[in-house]
């Protein structure tokens, strides 16, 4: 087994700064998350013309929700486009990668989640994490966050996107991909803009006050705090609901559990493996409650039944290869130490480095 770490990105001030400096030192990864992300829209069921003109307008659509919530998010994009030296617009479409696969019906399964707590983990600690189930060029930039007023985070980032964050204050959150048929855009704004909103918040709480005003369809998101609170959200076009654990253990992939949210759900078509994925995990946290430790689930994520469609997600030769998936990486957290473990790759053949948040 082989140990990669990551290349870790320090960036430091306003959201400006941060956005040029993450700009300046991740200039290629942005530039071939956007060339990829026209590759998977080129790949779509969609009866409609797919270039850059046509998707960056596609995501200007957001924009003026952006603008109107979350202002610091649109000036670390520009801050990031000036850095990279690319236009704002492609970084701003980049940005809005996840929101923009669901106007264009381009579906690979990614993500399988957990949380766990109290009785369900061997010394009571909370333990949060997943497996990032996506494209095995998917450029992966680890960003250590010091905000102007002294808190931090680290973020594991795709696509320009903090998906994966732990926080100063001991807040983790993990994210799955669930899609249901989306509507015309109306106030809805990228996760990659509320997310990190949420996430600078000093407790679960208080995130999921944002969570649930905010997310509307495309992402599940766990959070989980060094308290112990934690809980999921589950999100449609026009509703959200929050998912609470059951003797301390949450579970997520790509389809809804909320049964009201289940007669759109498109998992079932697109990425029927998700089902297995989440019974799988839960069957194994079932067979280790009480004794869970961050070893042992960097050992459970590496579970290979079902392969390749397993919980450790490898390449099927028999898909496009624009559309394929691997678990490209596997995190897990433990938000009361402030640490992150990150296999940089698949978990079976990758070690876990230790990455940590000062307080």
């Amino acid at each position: 087994m082989t140990m990669k770490r990551l290349r870790l990105l320090e960036c430091s001030g306003s959201p400006a700064e941060i956005g040029r400096q993450y700009g300046e030192a991740a200039r290629e990864d942005l530039r071939k998350g956007l060339d990829m992300l026209m590759a998977w829209l080129e790949h779509a069921p969609y009866q409609r013309r797919v270039d850059r003109e046509t998707v960056c307008a596609a995501a200007r659509k957001y924009l003026p929700h952006v603008e109107r919530y979350f202002p610091e998010g649109v000036e670390r994009i520009r801050g990031m486009a000036e850095g990279a030296g690319l236009p704002f617009e492609e970084c701003f479409a980049v940005s809005c990668y996840t929101e923009l696969i669901a106007v264009y019906p381009c579906l690979a399964p990614m993500c399988t989640s957990f949380a766990v707590t109290g009785p369900a983990t061997k010394n009571g600690q909370t333990i949060i994490g997943q497996n990032v189930d996506w494209h095995q060029e998917t450029p992966l930039d680890l960003l250590h966050v010091t905000h102007s007023d002294g808190s931090g985070h680290l973020a594991l980032t795709f696509f320009s996107a903090s998906s994966i964050i732990l926080t100063s204050h001991g807040v983790a959150n993990s994210a799955n991909l669930t899609l249901v048929p989306m509507g015309p855009v109306t106030d809805h704004t990228p996760f990659s803009y509320y997310l990190p909103e949420a996430m600078r918040q000093p407790t679960a709480d208080k995130a999921l006050d944002i969570l649930k005003k905010h997310a509307r369809g495309v992402e599940y998101l766990h959070v989980a705090d060094a308290e112990g609170r934690m809980a999921g959200v589950e999100s449609v076009y026009d509703g959200c609901t929050v998912l609470e654990p059951q003797q301390g253990v949450l579970v997520h992939a790509n389809h809804y559990e909320t049964k009201a949210y289940t007669k759109d759900d498109v998992a079932r078509m697109y990425m029927p493996d998700s089902f297995k994925r989440a019974d799988r995990l839960r069957e194994l946290i079932r067979e280790h409650y009480g004794e869970l430790t961050p070893e042992l689930m960097m050992k459970l994520l590496a579970d290979h039944e079902g392969y390749p469609y397993s919980i450790c997600r490898h390449l099927d030769a028999d898909i496009p290869y624009a559309l394929s998936a691997i678990s490209a990486a596997s995190v897990v957290m433990v938000p009361e130490e402030r640490t992150m473990y990150v296999a940089a790759g698949a978990p079976c053949e990758n070690g876990f480095a230790e990455y940590r948040v000062g307080r």
